[in-house]
């Protein structure tokens, strides 16, 4: 006998909501945005029943406020904005998308939707366009600041004790014999092949120029 899958069963309030988006904002002088979309996504097995709440229902109409998505699906709720007056400019209401499968009555999930009314749009871009200027301006005097004083402690400073003494190590490496003068009178476990003399040359020639640069 087969036996039938059971669905697992759903934590009420644990269900993610998918909604985009998640903020509506509505320009008093455009009344191309005083109706906007909102989309709900169904992305499970199972279909789901949906409600739109509102803190100031009085100021919003809600096109379709209860309905059903099917599994896998999505669904589009107008919201129109009914009241445009300056006395509400600036004023954040809350919309709450909550869902339930059509078999129950609790709440699997809820979503939090912001609404804001604005003046103009073109104030809002004016706005946007002086912050992005002062943040410009903040970062470059930022950089600024971040590289002066370095120069300046560079200028200051000299070159370290470390860079003396691999430059005298370097020259040192450089005065001792090679391998093969038998003439020398220094050791032969201090007489350097030809490489290591290179090597020395190599990092006296970048010892040199970083001192140069100081």
């Amino acid at each position: 006998m087969h036996q039938q899958k059971r669905q697992p069963e759903l934590v009420e309030g644990n269900l993610p909501v998918f909604v985009f988006p998640t903020e509506l904002i509505f320009y008093a002088d455009d009344q191309s945005t005083h109706k906007q979309v909102l989309t709900l996504y169904n992305p499970y097995e199972f279909a789901l029943k949906f409600k739109v709440l509102c803190t100031t229902p009085n100021k919003y109409v809600v096109v379709d406020a209860a309905g059903a998505v099917k599994p896998q699906c999505c669904v589009d709720i107008v919201i129109r904005h009914r009241d445009v007056r300056s006395c509400h400019y600036g004023v954040i209401d809350k919309f709450r998308l909550q869902v339930s499968e059509q078999s129950q009555r609790k709440a699997l999930g809820r979503k939090e939707v912001v609404a804001t009314l604005l003046p103009s749009a073109k104030e809002q871009q004016k706005e946007e366009e002086e912050k992005r200027i002062k943040e410009h301006l903040t970062e470059s005097l930022f950089f600024e600041q971040s590289f002066q004083p370095g120069k300046n402690r560079a200028v200051s400073s000299g070159p370290s004790l470390l860079t003396v003494f691999l430059g005298v190590v370097c020259i040192a490496a450089l005065m001792l014999p090679t391998m093969g003068d038998v003439e020398s009178l220094v050791p032969l476990y201090l007489h350097l092949s030809v490489n290591q003399k290179l090597v020395a040359a190599y990092i006296l020639g970048l010892i040199t120029m970083a001192i140069l640069r100081t």
